[in-house]
């Protein structure tokens, strides 16, 4: 699972505007042939981008190479069963992957189109969000 080494600041704030507008940036394909772009905005936690990553490898086997796009390096903070009020902002539990649409989450690259796209779209299924594939202009 992807989370980072080290972090400025141990619990972030959450956003106020609940993560409006489009992606400026990732918005291309940069080293695959082919990639998933995000059409919905989300919160993908590390756990989510591993079982992308699981399924896209096994079923593209040994062909093809595969780079993920996006990293977890939000953490989300949360308090422990039946706390009474107060009492602070919990533990940091896990890392999220900010995420706008048009982002680009995930590319593939050497192997044929019908099997890219395949992989791709079974990976779509283990993400919290409308994904599609698209090709390199």
């Amino acid at each position: 699972m992807l989370l980072p080494k080290k972090v400025k600041h141990r619990k972030w704030h959450k956003p106020r505007r609940n993560n409006k507008g489009v992606a400026t940036r990732m918005t291309s394909i940069a080293f695959g042939d082919f990639g998933l772009s995000a059409q919905t905005p989300a919160w993908i936690t590390s756990r989510q981008i591993e079982a992308a990553r699981r399924v896209m490898t096994r079923y593209v086997r040994r062909g093809g190479k595969i780079w993920i796009r996006v990293f977890p390096d939000r953490p989300v903070t949360k308090k422990g069963n039946e706390l009474p009020m107060g009492g602070g902002k919990g533990a940091p539990d896990h890392y999220v992957a900010t995420v706008k649409p048009g982002t680009i989450l995930f590319e593939i690259g050497g192997i044929p189109e019908d099997k890219a796209r395949e992989a791709l779209s079974l990976a779509t299924y283990k993400l919290p969000m409308k994904a599609k594939v698209i090709t390199k202009v």
